[in-house]
C-alpha cells in the first residue's frame, strides 16, 4: 500500500471477508438440487432450491455493498482491472440469480430446465470471478502457502 492510497475499513474488510463466500455455498447447493429435481422430478428438490436461492441473495447484499463503496467509491484509483471484472461478474450473476427466483416461484413443473440453465449461469459467472481474483492475489504474492 502506498503512502497516499486511502485504508479500506477494518470492518468492511472483515464483513466482505466473512460473508463473500457464504452466496456462493448456497448458489451451488442450489444448482445441486435442480439437477437432483431434473433428474428425479421430486418436488421437494424444487421448493429447497427456491429457499437457497433466496438465502443465497439475502447473504448476497451486505458483500455487494462493500464492494460497490471499495471499488467504486472510495478506493477508485487503486482498484484493479480484475476487481471491477470482478465486480461486474457478480452483479450480473446476481441479476441471473434473481432472474432464477422468480422462475422458482412458479409451479414447480413449470420451472425446467430455465432453472437449471440459470443455476449453472450463476455459479459460473461467481466461479470465474473468484478465479480470476485468486490468480490476481497468487501473482502479486498474496493467499500463498508456505
Amino acid at each position: 500500500m502506498s503512502p497516499h492510497e486511502p485504508r479500506r475499513s477494518l470492518v468492511a474488510n472483515g464483513l466482505y471477508g466473512l460473508l463473500n463466500p457464504i452466496p456462493f455455498g448456497f448458489f451451488v447447493a442450489a444448482l445441486i438440487f435442480d439437477i437432483i429435481y431434473f433428474r428425479s422430478g421430486e418436488v421437494l428438490w424444487n421448493k429447497g432450491a427456491a429457499w437457497l436461492l433466496t438465502f443465497g441473495l439475502l447473504f448476497a447484499i451486505v458483500p455487494r455493498v462493500v464492494n460497490l463503496v471499495q471499488i467504486w467509491l472510495t478506493s477508485m484509483r487503486w482498484a484493479t482491472r480484475t476487481d471491477r471484472i470482478d465486480f461486474w461478474l457478480n452483479l450480473v450473476a446476481i441479476v441471473a440469480a434473481i432472474l432464477n427466483a422468480f422462475v422458482h416461484s412458479r409451479d414447480a413443473y413449470a420451472t425446467m430446465p430455465a432453472g437449471v440453465w440459470l443455476s449453472v449461469c450463476t455459479v459460473v459467472l461467481l466461479s470465474i470471478g473468484r478465479i480470476l481474483v485468486a490468480v490476481q492475489s497468487s501473482a502479486s504474492g498474496g493467499y500463498g502457502h508456505d
